[in-house]
């Protein structure tokens, strides 16, 4: 569920129900989609979470991905743990887990308009029995576990104690860490003071492995921090984890109004325990500027939340490449490969299928066929002409919307060779590669029906080594454009305009296999026929190697067309970045000439049936809608923010 997703047409539909029940479904569907072969791959492929070494941090003897995080109160239950690992987290919170269960039946409520949820106890859990069934039967985990154990409400310091060590002996085989949720506000400080020592002493004798953070409420007094700081014990912990709610009457909300605390937080514990002591920010992120401005002030790692209800899934991604991109800035720039390393090969690649695709469109709309194509039916095209001339129009027809397709992944080609594979960009060599690899698999399309192209396979001969020679190296540097930082209003309407690309590039793959499996199968759609006014049975009579020729031709354009939905597809997922106006450019330049050959030969031979016609009316009009709805953020200026934040994040 990418953002281009959620933002669109889940978050509205989602919104509409109960809190708990849109939590809850969702949470479900993403499981039940991780839990199936190849569910994992599917979620991956559809938001690109692939994250750069550059984020890597190892602390506490932890190897963490990058130094986002997810909050354990999103999903308390743990269903979705498996999928939401695949969204771009470095680690992901458990907890608050309990001794026993805690409940509350009152309803979870959103307050969309200052973006936060209300929840009736922020300690709802589902106890530590079933916590520890739950994480013995998951397999295959991919991040660390931080644990969140808290004690229950009313107990005493003595019955506290007893419990935070009974949650940690029997989470310990699950945890890669525990967060003491332990200051409770009922308490006086020096009663909080002596609790917190005798965990930290009876945890670092059993668990000396195992990094103790102490978890400081969002809403807690400075009065109360100075007072731990006093007896000096909050330095003796592995790190400061600053909470995401604050109490209300009601319960406790979680929202982006509770950035402003968290950033006080992050002041005073820097100010009273200095740099080195690690920080994780649990509060108020809810775009990729906030996370900057709490690593800015002082943060190592930041948790997600709210942000995630309100912004959607792709907001872990969003600030990994803001703080990749910060990181990059402050790194000498390597300059981009020399034409001959790899990405010149795909220019002359791309330059070549659109001097094939318009010689092609040339041939096809004049004499239409070729000498050996003559050769191989024994007739001249005079003969085909008089026996019907809509045969030769059908051809021609075919012929040239190969041509458009092939002209437009040249273009598609070039660009993505000339902006993103020069600048090593792994996104783009990904749909390079996929593109090409379904482009040169698809010659042997051409051989369904016995008929054999040579200037087809002359063009993938000479073709085909420039693009293994454009596949060498790696292709793993991260981009030094920077990335959008704010949820507005351009960023929203990207959201629709990358949409509309990807249901065009899923549509167009759809078009090419039907169109690749129709001419190696029937050849004919019931529209062809009626255009022709032949049965395949007459046009067999007249020369029984016309349908063969004919076959060959819709294979083809089919395989092109699968080619061309390809490239289109990963730029649509993957490439979508504000600012990056060769990518608009791509799009416009790489649609055109595909558009024109379809809508241009139907027009010009009279095939204009409005139902064989429709598919390429939908897509064109998916194609104009998403370049309008993407303009105003890939064509719009960028700012400077990333490089005005002050840089002292050391994660």
């Amino acid at each position: 569920m990418p953002d281009w997703s959620y933002q669109t047409l889940f978050r509205p539909l989602l919104f509409r129900l109960p809190s708990a029940a849109a939590r809850d479904f969702t949470l479900r569907a993403m499981g039940g989609l991780s839990r199936i072969p190849g569910g994992s791959f599917i979620i991956r492929t559809l938001g690109h979470m692939e994250l750069h070494p550059m984020l890597r941090s190892d602390r506490w003897g932890i190897r963490l991905s990058c130094p986002v995080g997810l909050s354990g109160g999103l999903d308390p239950c743990g269903t979705a743990r498996q999928a939401l690992s695949q969204f771009g987290f470095g680690y992901i919170e458990i907890g608050p887990v309990s001794v026993r269960p805690i409940a509350d039946p009152r309803p979870i409520l959103r307050d969309v308009a200052q973006e936060a949820i209300h929840y009736p106890d922020a300690y709802v859990n589902i106890g530590l029995d079933e916590t520890v069934r739950r994480l013995s039967k998951e397999r295959g985990r991919r991040l660390p576990y931080l644990i969140r154990i808290a004690h229950h409400a009313g107990a005493d310091p003595e019955q506290a104690i007893k419990e935070y060590l009974q949650l940690m002996d029997q989470l310990a085989p699950y945890a890669a860490g525990f967060v003491v949720d332990a200051i409770d506000m009922d308490w006086k400080p020096e009663q909080i003071n002596s609790m917190l020592q005798s965990i930290r002493e009876a945890a670092r004798t059993r668990y000396p492995d195992k990094p103790l953070l102490l978890y400081l409420p969002l809403d807690s007094s400075p009065s109360l921090w100075d007072e731990l700081c006093s007896q000096d014990h909050s330095a003796q912990w592995d790190g400061i984890t600053i909470g995401d709610f604050i109490r209300t009457e009601e319960g406790a909300v979680i929202g982006r109004n509770g950035k402003a605390d968290c950033l006080a937080k992050i002041r005073m514990i820097r100010d009273t325990l200095g740099p080195s002591i690690p920080i994780l920010a649990a509060a108020g992120v809810h775009e990729p500027q906030d996370a900057l401005d709490l690593l800015g002030e002082g943060a190592d790692y930041i948790q997600l939340h709210s942000g995630l209800v309100y912004s959607g899934p792709g907001l872990p991604k969003r600030v990994n490449e803001a703080i990749l991109y910060k990181r990059t800035v402050l790194s000498p720039d390597p300059g981009p490969f020399s034409f001959w390393r790899n990405w010149g090969w795909m220019c002359l690649l791309g330059l070549g299928m659109v001097l094939g695709g318009v010689l092609a469109w040339i041939i096809a709309a004049t004499t239409v066929i070729l000498p050996y194509d003559e050769a191989f039916l024994g007739m001249d095209p005079l003969s085909l002409s008089l026996i019907n001339e809509r045969l030769l129009y059908f051809m021609s027809h075919d012929r040239i919307t190969l041509a458009g397709t092939m002209i437009s992944i040249g273009i598609l080609y070039g660009m993505l060779a000339r902006f993103g594979l020069r600048c090593g960009h792994h996104w783009a060599k990904t749909a390079l590669a996929t593109s090409g690899i379904i482009g040169f698999g698809s010659f042997f399309l051409y051989l369904g029906y016995g008929y054999f192209d040579p200037l087809h396979a002359a063009a993938a001969i000479i073709l085909f080594p420039m693009f293994i020679l454009s596949m060498r190296g790696r292709a793993d540097r991260p981009s030094r454009q920077e990335p959008n930082l704010r949820n507005d209003r351009a960023w929203r309407l990207a959201q629709w305009g990358q949409l509309m690309f990807v249901v065009l590039g899923f549509a167009l793959a759809l078009g090419g296999l039907v169109i690749a499996g129709v001419g190696i199968s029937y050849v004919f759609v019931r529209e062809d026929l009626a255009y022709l006014c032949m049965t395949p049975e007459m046009i067999s009579q007249i020369n029984d190697r016309l349908i063969p020729l004919i076959a060959h031709d819709r294979a083809g354009f089919g395989g092109a067309l699968l080619c061309d939905a390809a490239a289109i597809t990963i730029i649509a997922l993957w490439g979508i970045n504000q600012g990056e106006r060769w990518i608009w450019w791509t799009l416009l330049l790489g649609g055109l000439p595909g558009f024109a050959a379809g809508f241009g030969v139907h027009i010009a031979i009279g095939y204009t049936d409005l139902l064989h016609l429709s598919p390429a009316i939908f897509a064109f009009l998916l194609y104009i809608a998403g370049l309008i709805l993407l303009y105003p953020y890939l064509m719009g200026a960028r700012g400077s923010s990333i490089v005005r934040t002050k840089v002292q994040h050391r994660g």
